[in-house]
């Protein structure tokens, strides 16, 4: 097809359920629960707990989620599982802990009074972990199962062990020096002080033994009691702020989500704190033009699409907080006239500056999505943030915990400025989009910053261009923000000629460019397509 190879793999089918993971053990172990009678709830959250186990450079239980529900009865619910930075928590307390730091690596540093950012290893980035809260929250309102059944693969894979795949021992490897600021962290992920190799049996039975009691006691066993008091005394003692209070305070909410419209598709997000509010604007701003008259790969089009992003991104890093402490602009956001308006500064020949960054760049997360045999679609996204998270982690838990305070701002007239109980702007976004009123398309592209053009690419590569699923997804990726357009390997020579003609300057991807899955419902012929990205090791199953 133009400009693009045949993929490696082929697009999945199914009848009575499918599941699309980034990990062959989180797939099956979703296509397992299904089987025996689990919903797409049940099987989604078996999934993610088990990726939570064997790719934990990615995510784990010390990390935060989002999700998506279509359920078979019509609508969509939202739940946001974001944790909050503790209550002691403020940007001139964290600027004097920058201070009291400066005996310690820089890279732990809450830098000097008139930084901006908080390091990427200090225990002032770690906000009480949401995913577990969430997990239950959700199997609670709409699973069939027991947190306890649902956890059990994990709790397999973390006790008897799992092997090492390729993609995850890369992203091991390449994250491993994270893991040596922390002598726990050190001694349960770099057997023999390396990341383990591709081939190599694992386990974590510390993780395993957490993940028991809260498959015994429900997510209170992870917020109250012996395990959350390990976990704040480990965080105090890296010189943190946590109190038990925020861990047994801590709620995830389900909320309403946002939506607007791309051709003739409903898309749904996540609200802010998260930037799905970001995919919807970037969408809203391409539909103004007709990509389906451009080759999917041209620089005319590519080019739409980088300075679409740019513009995007510049209302982001202004704009998205916490709206419980502080206005964010949703609905003007979303309105089709501000989309004109930023279209008309979108010059067809020349690129404009990219707005200087808010956050690094930080591909560390998992996506999937599961569709069961009554059409329930789950759309989940699971984060520690950066590669292994802050890299702290708790001896006695086997909790490493992430970092995604770090994307909070040390300037007190910035909206994402940190506040104690606050949600730090978020970047994971699971997607979900309708056709006719009706769950069509589950789903959802890894990748830190570039998962709303992500979001935006996959769908137009569907609608715009009548790509195959695997295809969509498969295809080369480019990414606009922050400062160089990122590209990789599979972007033609032509078009990488065009695009520094109209003034990109363009940088090589080092690595994959996230990574993503989705599963459409075709419910004219009653059958599931799925795909998985061939960036990561996992596949889409059905049957």
């Amino acid at each position: 097809m133009r400009d693009f190879q045949m993929p490696g793999r082929s697009v999945a089918f199914g009848v009575g359920g499918m599941a699309a993971t980034s990990h062959p053990a989180a797939t099956l172990a979703a296509v397992d629960m299904l089987r025996a009678g689990g919903n797409a709830v049940d099987a989604a959250i078996a999934a993610v707990a088990v990726q939570c186990v064997v790719e934990p450079a990615m995510t784990g239980i010390g990390g935060d989620c989002f999700a998506l529900l279509a359920p078979a009865s019509g609508g969509v619910i939202a739940l946001n599982g974001s944790g909050r930075a503790p209550a002691a928590a403020s940007v001139d307390r964290l600027l004097a802990a920058g201070e009291a730091d400066k005996g310690r690596s820089p890279s732990h540093l809450v830098t000097a009074p008139g930084a901006t950012r908080i390091g990427p290893y200090s225990p002032h980035a770690v906000t009480v972990p949401g995913a577990v809260a969430a997990w239950e929250k959700l199997i609670l309102a709409h699973g069939t199962k027991s947190l306890g059944e649902v956890l059990q693969p994990a709790i397999a894979c973390a006790e008897q062990g799992f092997v090492v795949t390729p993609r995850v021992a890369f992203d091991w490897s390449a994250s491993a020096d994270v893991l040596r600021h922390v002598p726990a962290a050190e001694a349960a992920y770099l057997p023999g002080g390396k990341a383990p190799s591709v081939g190599r049996v694992m386990t974590f039975p510390t993780l395993g033994n957490t993940l028991r009691a809260i498959a015994a006691g429900g997510a209170k066993a992870f917020y109250e009691g012996e395990i959350a008091a390990a976990m704040v005394a480990t965080l105090s003692e890296a010189g943190g702020l946590h109190s038990l209070e925020d861990f047994g305070g801590f709620e995830p909410e389900f909320v309403d989500p946002i939506k607007s419209s791309y051709r003739d598709v409903q898309v749904y997000e996540c609200p802010p704190n998260g930037q799905g509010v970001v995919a919807l604007l970037l969408m809203n701003i391409l539909e103004g033009y007709d990509l389906s008259a451009l080759a999917p790969m041209s620089p005319e089009r590519l080019h739409i699409v980088a300075e679409a992003t740019k513009l995007a991104f510049r209302d982001r890093d202004r704009f998205l907080a916490d709206p419980a402490f502080a206005k964010v602009p949703v609905e003007s956001l979303l309105s089709k006239q501000y989309a004109s308006k930023l279209r008309d500064l979108i010059d067809p020949d020349l690129a404009r500056p990219a707005p200087p960054p808010l956050l690094d760049p930080h591909p560390d997360t998992v996506y999937l999505t599961v569709v069961d045999k009554d059409l329930n679609a789950v759309s989940f996204i699971n984060s520690v943030y950066s590669a292994f998270g802050s890299g702290i982690m708790c001896a006695k838990t086997g909790v490493l915990f992430h970092n995604r305070g770090m994307s909070f701002r040390l300037e007190e007239d910035h909206p994402n400025r940190i506040e104690g109980g606050k949600r730090p702007m978020h970047t994971i976004i699971p997607a979900m989009a309708f056709k006719g009123g009706e769950a069509w398309m589950s789903y959802g592209v890894m990748g830190g910053n570039y998962q709303p053009v992500g979001h935006a690419n996959v769908l137009s590569n569907v609608v715009d261009h009548g790509l195959n699923l695997q295809l969509a997804i498969d295809a080369p990726r480019f990414m606009s923000y922050p400062g160089d357009l990122e590209i990789e390997r599979g972007v033609p020579p032509a078009t990488r000629n065009g695009l520094q003609l109209r003034g990109h300057r363009l940088a090589e991807a080092s690595s994959p460019l996230g990574g993503g899955q989705a599963i459409i419902i075709d419910r004219r012929r009653g059958v599931l397509m799925g795909a998985s990205d061939s960036r990561k090791d996992g596949f889409a199953l059905g049957y």
